[in-house]
């Protein structure tokens, strides 16, 4: 498949999904009197409701229609009920079929952090940090982070990926993520926003053959084309030294590497997960440095 009609495809898959989960009735249409062979929205009910001939909606989902105009976008957008992720999504889809958007020059994710990043990583010493890449690959953590994503980390295979980690070492991380089925959905919905902004990458287009050829699970994820950005929120961990817990998270876009994103996760003072990371510590003192015990008058 060359790239044009890769372009195509996921514009039409994308679309369609979204279709599919806006049911007449949301809409203010009929759902009786008619046989209906689709689970939500026909075409031709999408291009009434947006304004647009059906001839052209069709063409628009089929990846074939030139310049949609913004208006027109918009309008759509509002009757697939689209978010701001999605939206964005759309845009990135239909900008690829373009010829100014296929030639447009895109940086895959970077592999390494800088020095400066790994400074201030390791300078964050009583909470959790980790690093990733738009793939999910895991590219630094500090002695917290590391003590937390042990379950991923420290075994005889540890896996440098989080999705390969969540889809391919299902049991592993059934254990170490108590709320599997929720991180299962959102790493798919992350890795579907990086594969609009990166189709061509290379190393993300192996990720999810692999995981699509290995992983049930993982392929009917995908089906779904849902999408999600790094956002905060809460993320349960199960460890085997201070039990099950759901910690809050702060995501923090690195701007000399804007596929980079660090996650500190930021318990309340005076919490019981801030007690447990303080064990956690406590536990995992020996790879502190030794200065950073010290009070300030020492």
């Amino acid at each position: 498949m060359d790239e044009k009609e890769a372009a195509r495809t996921a514009v039409r898959d994308f679309l369609s999904t979204r279709r599919d989960r806006v049911s007449p009735s949301d809409v203010g249409l009929p759902e009786t009197g008619t046989r209906r062979r689709v689970k939500g929205l026909r075409r031709e009910e999408v291009a009434l409701l947006a304004g647009v001939s059906p001839q052209y909606y069709i063409r628009l989902e089929r990846g074939r229609a030139t310049g949609p105009s913004p208006s027109v976008v918009a309008a759509i957008a509002a009757v697939l009920r689209l978010d701001d992720d999605e939206r964005t999504h759309l845009d990135r889809l239909l900008a690829a079929l373009t010829p100014e958007g296929r030639k447009r020059p895109r940086t895959a994710p970077t592999a390494t952090i800088s020095p400066g990043v790994q400074v201030l990583l390791d300078s964050i010493i009583h909470l959790p940090a980790v690093v990733v890449n738009g793939r999910l690959d895991l590219l630094a953590a500090n002695d917290l982070g590391r003590a937390l994503y042990a379950g991923m980390l420290d075994t005889d295979n540890p896996v440098d990926n989080s999705a390969r980690f969540v889809f391919l070492d299902e049991p592993a991380a059934r254990d170490l993520f108590p709320e599997w089925e929720r991180v299962a959905a959102d790493t798919v919905s992350i890795l579907r926003i990086e594969a609009g902004r990166h189709p061509d990458d290379p190393e993300l287009i192996a990720l999810i053959g692999q995981l699509s050829t290995r992983s049930r699970e993982f392929r009917t994820r995908w089906a779904t084309n849902d999408v999600k950005t790094h956002r905060a929120g809460t993320k349960a961990f199960r460890h085997p030294l201070i039990g099950t817990l759901t910690l809050p998270y702060e995501n923090l876009t690195i701007d000399a590497a804007t596929d980079q994103v660090m996650t500190v996760y930021t318990p309340q003072p005076g919490s019981p997960e801030h007690d447990a990371i303080r064990l956690l510590a406590s536990w995992n003192a020996p790879a502190y440095p030794a200065q950073a015990e010290k009070s300030p008058e020492t």
